[in-house]
């Protein structure tokens, strides 16, 4: 358990911290000469029975509250102090607020020096500290009156906070790892330390992290926890560091940092957010509002979007987005405060809810249905009211990381949800069973449609279908879902083109004769410079009309592409020529090949290689830059047949009981590597 002190300058807090451990926690020559607090300093107890207990013990003057608030973000109880001689002071009932925003429910006020006034004066304070908690979670903290210097109280206090660490429940370390610094520095023969408090997880020796937001990588090489040499870190735990990597210095990493599992670092400057203004405020806080933004040890410029007509009055609360400076590594649920750009006054506070905030349309009743969601405690329910309102399917991957939830945990959340997974190498989309079904259904509906209006046409074209639809998926998850359709044998996807799998383009018996014709002269080795339809036609000695209406009718089949004017390429060989590209640009600088080494692979004439580049080019499977030309890799599979086989891991519905996963669509059938199997 972290124990943190609150209170105004020169109320006794750290005298008082040095009574109860025996450290003395003013450790800077500047604090010793000046008789204050001025950074913040850390003690240890080692209780008998109960884990090693450690005091993070802040500054008290109004100019150092962004140093008491990088020091407040990850403590579990508060020693609140106030002299008995003084009373009530306004950084006593700043210090408070802002334990109240951040969320801190377990707690003891100390009235020191309480030998230095008559037993009246110790009630009066009592009394107004009883009236400035009663609006907080502190209402009911237990208040004792204290004497530094002669030991008066300060046992009832060391067994207030031992009662409680007895009974408190220690933070889950089963999340992944997260650690906010708050000092950084240089042992010599060790390297570079840094210490804070682990808000979430647990870090190990030798285990590899991010310093977010920079991006630094880092190994563990040392853990001192709670003071004591360990092998591991837990959430809850004080940590010292010691981290080695290339580019890890004293510099380098420093206070408003986070220490985190590579998998987490994903850092955000616009956050949707509860926020609470304090009654104290003096006016309502309006659109794009000026503030700095604590968040557990850094703090950093932010404007406050309102998503809401009305200002937020002092005294009420609302949702807001927080467009910040510069990124931060935050967590959805944690807790933040805000205060005014002078650094004079605590504004409010809140709870982040998305980290990944949308700049556009964010007071539409969709995103607020949303928010909605997001502002259910339990994650479960987030997830399944999520499910239910537009766009009707989350990232599985991202709403995970972005809570700092391990993957092994957002596997098993999602198996016992029993929701549809549309796995990707971009993401890891979840959608409702029913979700999936009402997709499933509007696919081949539409797909029946075009068939009836287009009956020569090969398919409808994967990204016509895709922006078709109600419900609109990313590309990625999109193919993954047609894929599950291919795997249960009701779509055929080839190349560009999706069509039903009863769905067939055939031609008619003179067609198909004089077709078996054309083909021949459109392969082998002249291939890449395939005769034009004038030619054909002097070829065969038919007439030109029938030969263009021929090759027309092949290019709306997908047997061949008019890459130019009357100059067709069986759909093939275009595919050839997609992978002759991929095989330049992998030798080519940065990928970019020019037209001439195009035309030297296929021993071809400069006037078709550039026409081929050309067409390339219109559908976008490269890109163009003067004479320089780059693979689009997302299109590699635009003109060749995709398998008709799921690769690797399939859409698959989560089985609620545990059990195997079975395809969407055929329950009698399970994956096994990428091959179907019967059950």
């Amino acid at each position: 358990m972290i124990v943190g002190t609150a209170g105004h300058i020169d109320h006794g807090k750290t005298s008082l911290v040095r009574a109860l451990t025996g450290v003395d926690t003013d450790r800077l020559k500047e604090e010793k000469d000046r008789g204050i607090s001025i950074e913040l300093g850390f003690a240890y107890m080692p209780v008998e029975g109960v884990e090693t207990i450690g005091f993070v013990d802040v500054p008290g003057h109004e100019k150092f509250i962004h140093t008491m608030l990088a020091g407040a973000g990850g403590i579990d109880f508060v020693l609140l102090v106030v002299a008995a001689d003084d009373g009530v002071m306004p950084q006593t009932r700043e210090h408070l607020a802002i334990v109240d925003l951040l969320g801190i429910r377990h707690g003891v006020i100390a009235i020191t020096k309480a030998d230095l006034v008559t037993d009246a004066r110790v009630a009066a304070v009592e009394q107004a500290m009883r009236n400035h908690l009663a609006e907080t979670a502190l209402a009911d903290a237990t208040i004792i009156p204290v004497s530094s210097i002669s030991g008066e109280g300060v046992a009832t206090v060391r067994d207030e906070i031992l009662d409680v660490a007895r009974r408190f429940t220690q933070r889950q370390a089963n999340g992944c790892f997260r650690m906010a610094i708050d000092r950084s520095f240089t042992i010599q023969g060790v390297g570079t330390v840094v210490t804070g408090t682990v808000l979430s997880g647990q870090v190990s020796v030798e285990d590899y992290v991010v310093v977010s937001p920079s991006g630094l990588k880092a190994r563990v090489r040392s853990i001192h926890a709670q003071n004591s040499q360990s092998e591991t870190g837990r959430a809850g735990d004080r940590c010292a560091l010691n981290l080695v990597g290339p580019a890890i210095t004293k510099a380098a990493v420093g206070r408003g940092d986070v220490i985190c599992d590579p998998g987490l670092y994903a850092p955000t400057d616009r956050i949707d957010a509860t926020l609470r203004v304090l009654g104290s405020e003096p006016k309502p806080i309006g659109h794009w509002f000026p503030a700095r933004l604590h968040h557990a040890s850094v703090e950093v410029g932010a404007r406050i979007v309102l998503l809401a007509e009305q200002a937020v009055s002092p005294g009420t609360r609302a949702r807001v987005q927080l467009v910040l400076d510069r990124p931060i590594a935050a967590a959805a649920g944690d807790r933040y405060v805000v205060r005014d750009t002078s650094a004079r006054r605590t504004i409010g506070g809140g709870r982040f809810l998305d980290l990944r905030a949308p700049a556009r349309k964010r007071r539409t009743p969709e995103r607020m249905a949303q928010l909605d969601a997001l502002c259910l405690s339990e994650v479960r329910q987030t997830i399944e009211a999520l499910l239910a309102i537009p766009p009707f399917f989350i990232d599985i991957g991202a709403f995970g990381r972005d809570r700092a939830i391990a993957a092994a945990e957002a596997q098993a959340l999602t198996r016992s949800l029993g929701v549809i997974e549309l796995p990707s190498d971009a993401a890891r989309l979840v959608m409702s069973l029913q979700s999936w079904e009402k997709l499933r259904g509007d696919i081949l509906a539409r797909l029946t449609v075009f068939h009836a209006e287009n009956p020569d046409l090969l398919g409808m074209g994967v990204e016509r279908l895709r922006t078709a639809l109600p419900l609109r998926l990313p590309a990625p998850a999109f193919r993954a879902a047609l894929q599950a359709l291919v795997a249960s044998v009701e779509i055929v996807v080839d190349g560009a083109w999706v069509r039903l799998v009863e769905h067939q383009v055939t031609m008619g018996p003179a067609d198909e004769r004089l077709w078996r014709q054309i083909e021949p002269l459109l392969g082998g080795s002249e291939r890449f410079r395939p005769p034009r339809v004038r030619d054909i036609a002097v070829l065969l000695a038919i007439p030109e009309v029938q030969a263009r209406r021929l090759l027309k009718l092949g290019s709306r089949m997908g047997r061949v592409h008019e890459v130019a004017h009357d100059h067709f390429f069986l759909r093939q060989v275009v595919a050839e020529m997609i992978a002759i590209t991929a095989e330049i640009g992998a030798v080519a600088d940065q990928g970019w090949f020019t037209a001439m080494q195009f035309r030297d692979r296929l021993e071809n004439g400069r006037k078709v290689a550039i026409q081929i580049l050309d067409f390339f080019d219109r559908h976008s499977v490269t890109f163009r830059r003067g004479d320089l030309r780059r693979l689009n890799r997302s299109r590699l599979d635009f003109f060749g047949n995709l398998p008709n086989a799921v690769p690797g891991v399939p859409l698959v519905r989560s089985d609620a009981r545990g059990g195997d996963a079975s395809p969407v669509g055929r329950p009698d059938f399970k994956f096994d590597r990428g091959r179907t199997s019967p059950s």
